[in-house]
């Protein structure tokens, strides 16, 4: 019962809500509990959020495979876009989620810049618009949420600098609706200053 109010209260509390939130989780987070992909999606389309990204860490992308069709199911109630290892699938409509699996930061930058050489590019042309035009994954997080750790990813590296990061004290497999809305209203509590 007093779960329940809480929770209320933190939702009814929050006005100014980030349009795109990442999560930062690991492949044991996601084997753990992959419903929780699923759940999380469903809480954003009820706050009007209007892109989620998961990103899973892992070094082996390839042993996540059984559970793309658990992912997949996201695909009935928004667009969803998948990332594994040199695949992408799109699927489904509505709000955009973004699935990201075994990617890194690093590895993105230097396709970015391997894409930039073999095209020719001047380096007096190389410019921010031009880096953020051959990136994976084109889109900034307003905040970016890491799960029962107190360190992120080397994921979204360029795309995150100007983001707001909120370490949860909860475990992914614990993670309930009225944690995810501690994160937003510590987001809405705070001054963004993009780098300022």
């Amino acid at each position: 019962m007093i779960y329940w109010l809480y929770e209320k209260i933190l939702q009814r509390n929050l006005s100014s809500l980030p349009g795109r939130v990442c999560f930062m989780i690991t492949e044991e987070d996601l084997v753990g509990a992959p419903e929780n992909l699923y759940t999380i999606t469903e809480w954003c389309i009820e706050l009007g959020i209007e892109h989620v990204m998961f990103h899973i860490s892992t070094e082996n992308p390839e042993r996540l495979i059984g559970h793309l069709p658990g992912i997949r199911s996201i695909g009935g109630i928004a667009r969803l876009t998948i990332h594994y290892g040199e695949q992408e699938e799109v699927t489904g409509s509505g709000i955009d989620v973004t699935v990201a699996i075994g990617k890194s930061g690093r590895e993105e930058i230097t396709n970015c810049i391997r894409k930039m050489a073999e095209s020719g590019v001047n380096p007096e042309d190389v410019d921010e618009e031009l880096i953020e035009s051959c990136l994976t994954f084109p889109y900034e997080p307003d905040l970016v949420i890491k799960t029962g750790g107190d360190h992120l990813t080397d994921f979204l590296i360029w795309q995150s600098v100007y983001s707001e990061l909120f370490f949860l004290d909860v475990n992914w497999a614990l993670l309930r609706k009225v944690d995810f809305l501690r994160a937003l209203r510590d987001y809405q509590s705070r001054a963004r200053r993009f780098g300022t």
